[in-house]
């Protein structure tokens, strides 16, 4: 009898036990979330009451709790050895957060980096033997996103090869583009799609051409006169019919 009442109960009491099964499961997970601790806020160490988060230095606004030497790598056009070059000379640490650093410290270290060109060694330039006036500069902040811009103008006026692939979006110093690098418009792909587009035009052109419309079209095409408005020439096998004489004459 056990077995039967079993039976007999319907399927969905035992859907609803296994909802009411799951529902604490995803109850605890939820609680569980929201007793997650927070995330700690990193400790950044001691400041000086004069510090100051954002450092303005050569048009770039920059972290102030970043020791110099990484701080003035964040502009562009400056490295990691070039902001050390700096530090060392303006005799400030490198490790010193650039955020405790005085207004005229932050004032020598920009008239510092005006200076690189003339103070630092040529290997260490970015910009060796420039084109225009041959000599050896470095460039940095604004300046430096001024003169790569003019640098990719000018290959694309010449139409040099780094030109052209600038101008196509692809890469330029040798690497690999078959599998990499494949976005905006890319040789391989528009070529692909090109052929693929070909060929379904083939095959629909094929598909709706009927069998016998060929077949029809030849003699049509044989029976038409030429251009010139002369009388096609008979066809091969098959003699032109000879004229009557007239009767009562011979």
């Amino acid at each position: 009898m056990a077995k039967d009442e079993e039976k007999a109960a319907p399927p969905g009491e035992a859907g609803g036990e296994a909802a009411e099964a799951k529902e604490p499961k995803a109850k605890k997970a939820k609680e569980k979330k929201e007793k997650a601790p927070q995330e700690k806020v990193r400790d950044r160490g001691p400041v000086s009451p004069n510090f100051r988060y954002i450092v303005r230095l050569a048009s770039t606004d920059l972290d102030g709790f970043r020791p110099v030497m990484y701080a003035l790598s964040d502009i562009k056009g400056i490295g990691i050895r070039t902001g050390s070059l700096v530090a060392d000379m303006v005799d400030v640490p490198r490790a010193e957060k650039i955020g405790n650093l005085s207004e005229e410290q932050v004032g020598r270290l920009g008239a510092k980096l005006q200076e690189l060109s003339t103070i630092a060694p040529p290997w260490m330039l970015n910009r060796q033997y420039d084109w225009e006036t041959g000599e050896d500069r470095h460039m940095f902040g604004p300046d430096w996103a001024l003169e790569v811009r003019n640098d990719v103008n000018r290959m694309r006026k010449i139409r040099s090869y780094k030109g052209v692939r600038h101008e196509s979006g692809k890469k330029v110093r040798g690497q690999r583009s078959k599998s990499n690098g494949r976005k905006g418009l890319a040789l391989g792909v528009q070529r692909g799609a090109a052929l693929a587009a070909a060929k379904a035009a083939a095959q629909e052109a094929e598909g709706g051409a009927k069998p016998g419309a060929a077949a029809a079209a030849a003699p049509a095409a044989a029976a038409a006169p030429p251009a010139g408005g002369k009388a096609a020439p008979a066809a091969a096998g098959k003699a032109a019919p000879e004229k009557k004489a007239p009767e009562g004459k011979k």
